[in-house]
């Protein structure tokens, strides 16, 4: 829809606030704009270049003239533009750009709201406001709800890699090319598919690999040249709308990646834009990329717009800001003693970095409250997810890649040495409060020789997705949001390729993987239903370990706590291949306990040690430094989970032998020693006795006659190796909380 061009003029307000980087919608005027000007339509035109010669817009509509429409530069601020009648929706167009050396450039525009389907490289106008969305009721809903006390279980998408089309062609539906993996679904089509495999398997959240336009398909958007323009790979914006608006109306939120830390080089983007540097300030070391000059208002300007414009012009439910780490330190990827740079303290932290993600988080809190900030910090950077006015960066999550890297290297741990590494199963619970963390399985884990997750199970075939069970088992319980990437959920063999699609048929075609993917699906629904696995998943009142010193059996147990004391769970996880019969463990509380979740059931491939169809009722029996214990059977390479089922009937008065003694007679201080000895004695045989052994042999894992190890005191939070500088646990709020935690070593 046009709109006058007085809409569109630039005045003095905007030109200032830009300059110090406060004009948070200045996408509402810069690019280009549908626009009127004396009744006739066509497009408006605004580039910010200073110090250039000259600015021209070129394109469709005037054949590619360089000589035909010249832009008019403001008296200040260095932005260049003009009204270009006639021009229509979907026309390719560039600027021409004359620098102060000369040289002519031609540059895609920097706020171009879609963009020619690479390789090519122009941008294409575009009326991104004629949408017309159905999801009222779903950002009303999100706008009453509290993310810190609601599922998070994201399903992490490639969407060129997600699925393709069984057609032979090249993703862009070239023929004529090397690559034959299929071309890629469709915006539309991703909303019917996609959407309706995240909704049978129960995810609540998707997390979009970079969407933003980028040249190169290997760099799976990571580097990108067009901040404001969904990849036109898939379709244009509005068709990227309407997935996001499917997903909503499924119930299913949105999670985009964001890439604040650089841009690529290419020649068309904003490298170099005015023939100096411009947008950039120096080269990344490791990457090849250019980071943003952060200290520029017209820099902080164009990204923290953009970070506005993907939340309200498509109605993202979060934003994960990637590389986070890469902004926060000076020397990040430098190891040259030489070419290290201190800030005025000494330092090495980047101030100006950390000022602007401050306000991005702060601007994101004022105006979109009810949406996720998400940090991939991967150091003991402190109070990552704190308020700013407690010195906090101000985000509401960070990925906890200590907890995948821990994990993961526990996992592919052979059998015999996983004693020894039980300490990486148990050490993120010493820090596991500290932030608001995000449990990540992420594309990075997939890739470049790291193996699939499965193929890092060890033992055979079936040894392999007991492995994989057990793991989303235990990711699952533990405290923290989800995230798993595709393909995780069917234990695809192969390592993630970005220029084919996942392979689902397997699921289809091998019995094992559709176990695999039944699993996941059962897993998912079974943590959106049970409110004491979210409820208080980012507090300390939430998680209360059982046994973390089970080393020798390769056992952890734990138990989870919702706001409503009857939602209570216990989580036994046993990370070994022996199963266990009439296994003692101590619960949380008196009464009826039953199995409501067993990853060894046979529906899902495995061996059928279940305790299906029991009704456990506690009992008086000391164990685990608890009064109360129950005897249960203990799957292999598998986990058990039990619901509180209610209260134990009341106990009937004890009869006592001396009863008919009168009733005033005092007991004698004699009598009264001894029946204490006797007490403390009952009590210390019963708090140190081993629980009865059977040997139960399952299906396809070995079994070994085992014993219940005698119930222990977590301890880990005393061992030597333990952090010395791990801080201390933070009671969180919605948006964090007022208590400083100390800083991490």
């Amino acid at each position: 829809m046009s709109v006058p061009i007085s809409d569109l003029t630039l005045t003095s307000d905007d030109l200032y606030m830009m300059a110090g980087g406060n004009w948070y919608r200045s996408y509402e005027k810069m690019g280009a704009h549908p626009a009127s000007q004396g009744g006739v339509t066509g497009y408006n035109f605004a580039v910010w270049v200073p110090d250039a010669r000259s600015v021209r817009v070129l394109g469709d509509f005037n054949d590619w003239n360089p000589d035909e429409n010249y832009l008019e530069c403001t008296k200040d601020g260095g932005v260049w533009h003009g009204f270009v009648a006639g021009v229509e929706e979907g026309a390719l167009y560039k600027y021409l750009i004359e620098t102060r050396h000369g040289d002519l450039l031609y540059k895609a525009d920097p706020y171009a709201f879609y963009a020619e389907c690479p390789p090519g490289t122009a941008s294409r106008t575009v009326d991104i406001s004629s949408y017309e969305w159905q999801d009222k009721d779903y950002l009303a809903n999100r706008a009453k709800s509290d993310f810190m006390k609601s599922p998070l279980n994201i399903f992490e998408v490639h969407l060129g890699s997600w699925k393709r089309h069984d057609d032979g062609l090249a993703g862009d539906g070239s023929s004529d090319t090397d690559e034959h993996s299929g071309s890629y679904l469709s915006y539309d089509e991703l909303s019917d598919e996609l959407v309706d495999y995240v909704k049978k398997m129960g995810y609540s959240h998707i997390e979009l690999m970079p969407v933003m336009e980028h040249p190169f398909d290997g760099s799976w958007g990571y580097q990108v040249t067009g901040y404001y323009a969904p990849t036109s790979r898939y379709g244009n914006p509005r068709q990227f709308k309407h997935f996001v608006d499917s997903c909503h109306q499924a119930g299913i939120g949105i999670i985009l990646d964001w890439v604040p830390g650089g841009f690529c080089r290419d020649e068309h983007g904003l490298v170099h834009f005015n023939g100096d540097k411009l947008y950039e300030k120096e080269e990344h070391p490791n990457w090849g990329t250019f980071k943003f000059d952060l200290g520029r208002g017209e820099v902080q300007t164009f990204l923290i717009s953009n970070l506005l414009y993907w939340i309200e012009e498509y109605h993202a439910d979060g934003i994960r800001v990637d590389g986070v780490t890469s902004m926060l330190y000076l020397n990040f990827g430098i190891d040259d003693p030489r070419l290290k740079k201190f800030n005025e303290k000494g330092g090495e932290e980047d101030f100006v970095s950390i000022k602007f993600i401050q306000r991005c988080n702060e601007t994101v809190g004022k105006y979109d409250p009810d949406v996720m900030m998400i940090a991939e910090e991967s150091t003991a950077w402190p109070l990552v997810t704190y308020p700013i006015s407690d010195g906090g960066l101000g985000f509401h999550f960070k990925w906890d890649m200590g907890w995948m890297n821990d994990t993961l290297h526990y996992m592919q741990t052979d059998f015999p040495y996983r004693p020894g590494n039980h300490k990486l199963l148990t050490f993120s619970t010493m820090y596991q409060f500290n932030e608001n963390f995000v449990l990540p399985l992420s594309h990075d884990e997939v890739v470049h020789g790291k193996c699939s997750l499965i193929t890092r199970q060890p033992g055979d075939y079936w040894r392999q997705f007991a492995g994989m069970r057990s793991l989303a088992l235990y990711q699952m319980t533990h405290a923290g949001g989800k995230l798993n990437f595709m393909g995780n959920e069917i234990a695809q063999f192969i390592e993630w390729r970005y220029y084919e699609g996942i392979q689902y048929f397997l699921s289809d075609e091998y019995e094992s993987h559709a176990h695999q993917q039944a699993y996941v699906g059962a897993l998912n629904r079974f943590y959106k239903a049970h409110p004491a696995l979210w409820q208080r998943g980012y507090v300390p009142e939430g998680f209360e370990w059982i046994d973390a010193d089970n080393s020798d059996q390769c056992l952890i147990s734990f138990a989870r706590h919702g706001d409503n004391p009857d939602d209570d769970l216990v989580v036994i996880i046993n990370f070994e291949v022996n199963p266990h019969e009439d296994f003692r463990v101590g619960m949380p509380r008196e009464g009826y306990w039953v199995e409501e979740f067993n990853s060894d059931s046979t529906m899902f491939g495995g061996s059928g040690v279940t305790n299906k169809g029991v009704k456990f009722a506690t009992e008086d029996e000391p164990w685990n430094m608890r009064s109360q214990s129950i005897k249960l059977r203990i799957p292999p390479l598998g986990g058990v989970v039990l619901k509180y089922a209610g209260s134990l009937p009341p106990k009937k008065p004890a009869k006592h032998a001396a009863a008919k003694a009168p009733a005033n007679k005092a007991p004698t201080k004699a009598t009264a020693a001894k029946a204490t000895a006797t007490k403390k004695t009952t009590a210390k045989k019963a708090s140190t006795q081993k629980a009865p052994v059977k040997k139960t042999v399952p299906e396809k894992p070995d079994a070994k006659k085992t014993t219940n190890k005698k119930p222990t005191v977590a301890k880990q939070a005393a061992k030597k190796d333990a952090r010395k500088t791990a801080p201390k646990a933070k009671t969180t709020g919605r948006k964090g909380s007022s208590v400083k935690a100390d800083k991490k070593g």
